[in-house]
């Protein structure tokens, strides 16, 4: 294996050139040998002529991607325990060791990635990475993990996490495999954290404030709770920022430093919420859907106690994640809301009006989007939900 560090040697010229060459890269499982890298796969993943999309190689039940701040290296979780790493410039795939032993089986696995935006390419073969997944408890109960490392990248094909530490556990670990949410979100300033904790399909635990299930916690970067989180004044656990929240798949900040989250709601009634320090989202008390064996829900509608949804959905679209879009390759598209829809298999387009929201564009899919996140240059990288789910670059039709 050639030592060198691989975001460096994105940023050569040179070295670009050399790995541009060799056979095509059209995926592999994690039983098959590394690929050669070259060009991309041509494919056609979204319907309608105003798309171009390319395949960058398939993955193991991928669920999520973060670009490495000032690079064009994509890393990419599986939620069966494994990492991987794409040079978006060049195709190349590559490996990451040094992973957490993860509860996987359901909905638990490997899970977020995030990284801190100031540590960019001026030290390119050593940053702050943190990590979520779901771990065993005792006996057959489990629960979110997030976990800080440092990521060392010092050979093209390979780069290992050392120093991974736990720095936040969901509490109560419970029975079940659903409803873990474990999405990240580092604040725009840097300094701080948001963290989704799913309700763990137990319900009652997210109007408990004793407890951080069925909430969003704000932690500081080494997963102490971050100060002002207004509920701890009335006797919440410190940590907690907002509560209330189902499962959450979704987790972002917008242009104007406002977080949002992505929401399942149980039958119908999936949510995008402005979260607001302090806020109760309302759920299992109120919702836009109803109980998966036809018990209704009181609506939103029908109360001033809780937050009311920016926009929901009923029919659901079982959303993945999304990204709010900078408009650098659709400039009509600036501020709006790019989610990946799992049933249906779509992209959903939602323009953000101050605080609500409305649902603008759909765009057929191939396949369920899992994962939706701009890259350095304005195209969009969408991630396929399941075992065999590709890599698409998708970017204005030529």
């Amino acid at each position: 294996m050639t030592k060198r560090p691989i975001a460096a040697a994105l940023l050569s010229t040179a070295s670009l050139a050399l790995a541009s060459c060799g056979t095509q890269v059209t995926g592999e499982t994690p039983t098959q040998a590394q690929s050669t890298p070259g060009p991309a796969e041509e494919i056609v993943a979204v319907s309608g002529r105003e798309f171009a999309t390319k395949s960058y190689g398939s993955f193991d039940e991928p669920w999520a991607a973060a670009f490495a701040p000032g690079t064009p290296v994509l890393f990419i979780t599986e939620k069966p325990g494994t990492m991987k790493f794409v040079d978006t410039r060049t195709g190349r795939i590559g490996t990451v060791s040094g992973l957490p032993t993860v509860d996987y089986g359901g909905q638990g696995g490997l899970g977020d990635v995030a990284f801190l935006p100031s540590e960019s390419a001026a030290t390119p073969s050593r940053r702050t990475i943190y990590l979520t997944w779901a771990e065993a408890g005792s006996g057959a109960t489990r629960g979110a993990a997030l976990g800080r490392g440092t990521l060392v990248c010092e050979e093209t094909d390979a780069c290992r996490i050392d120093g991974l530490n736990v720095i936040w556990r969901q509490d109560p670990k419970v029975t079940g495999r659903g409803h873990f949410s474990h999405r990240i979100a580092i604040a725009p300033d840097g300094r701080t954290l948001f963290l989704a904790s799913g309700d763990r399909q137990k319900m009652e635990p997210a109007q408990d404030p004793k407890v951080n299930l069925g909430k969003i916690v704000h932690l500081n970067l080494d997963g102490s709770p971050a100060a002002g989180n207004t509920l701890a004044a009335s006797g919440a656990r410190p940590e907690i920022y907002s509560m209330g929240h189902r499962n959450i798949l979704g987790l972002q900040f917008d242009a104007q430093g406002r977080l949002w989250d992505l929401e399942h709601g149980p039958a119908g009634g999936d949510e995008l919420n402005l979260v607001r320090n302090g806020g109760n989202y309302g759920w299992p008390v109120v919702s836009d859907g109803d109980h998966y064996d036809g018990r209704p829900i009181p609506r939103h509608s029908t109360t001033d106690r809780f937050v009311k949804p920016a926009i929901s959905w009923n029919p659901v679209i079982a959303p993945g994640d999304f990204t709010f879009y900078s408009g650098k390759l659709w400039p009509q598209w600036k501020g709006n809301a790019i989610i990946g829809g799992m049933k249906p298999t779509v992209l959903v387009r939602v323009a953000i009006d101050g605080t609500t929201a409305r649902e603008v564009a759909r765009y057929g899919m191939e396949r369920r989007i899992r994962e939706v996140v701009e890259g350095p240059d304005g195209a969009l990288w969408l991630l396929e939900d399941k075992d065999g789910g590709r890599l698409i670059e998708m970017r204005p039709a030529r």
